[in-house]
């Protein structure tokens, strides 16, 4: 009767320590069923988005946030400086790149002054850094650089002209999207 005993004791350690081990050794797999869209990955039951895209599914992309006419004033580095009343800088989506847009800005009559392509470089939850692409138009060449959210945008842009070699730096900030 004691070895029945042992023997049935001995069985239900056996299937504890067998039940512990396999309970122990399943790993659940938090990325079951997470759909990460536009090349985003799961890791941990959240997605990694690439860069351009945000969101828990990697489903919104930042530029779509920045299309839009912001307005505002500016001043360039003159002596002395000149001042640039109800100024517009319009963003718009171009190409299928998503960290491509282009940047117009208009005078206060809305006339276009420039146009130019930017690129995204450092993309953030709050604004996005962007830089403009060198651009020869009106005999002068332009670049710069800029920060644009989904409530205001600033840029500070350098124009050469390409005769004279005069270089004017204009600063628009906390242009208001409208």
């Amino acid at each position: 009767m004691k070895s029945i005993k042992h023997i049935v004791f001995a069985a239900f350690v056996t299937l504890g320590v067998f039940s512990a081990v396999v309970y122990t050794s399943c790993t659940k797999d938090a990325c079951k069923g997470v759909t990460c869209d536009n090349g985003g990955t799961c890791s941990g039951g959240n997605c990694t988005c690439v860069t351009g895209y945000y969101g828990t599914s990697c489903d919104s992309v930042y530029r779509n946030d920045y299309v839009g006419t912001y307005k505002g004033n500016g001043v360039d580095n003159g002596t002395p400086p000149n001042t640039y009343t109800g100024f517009y800088m319009v963003f718009s989506n171009v190409g299928s790149t998503v960290t491509n847009m282009q940047l117009v800005i208009q005078d206060n009559t809305t006339a276009p002054v420039v146009s130019m392509p930017i690129t995204l470089t450092t993309l953030g939850a709050s604004s996005s850094v962007f830089t403009i692409t060198s651009t020869v138009a009106n005999g002068s060449t332009y670049t710069g650089t800029g920060t644009v959210s989904n409530s205001i945008a600033s840029v500070t842009l350098t124009e050469t002209n390409n005769t004279t070699s005069l270089v004017t730096t204009y600063t628009f900030t906390n242009m208001a999207r409208q």
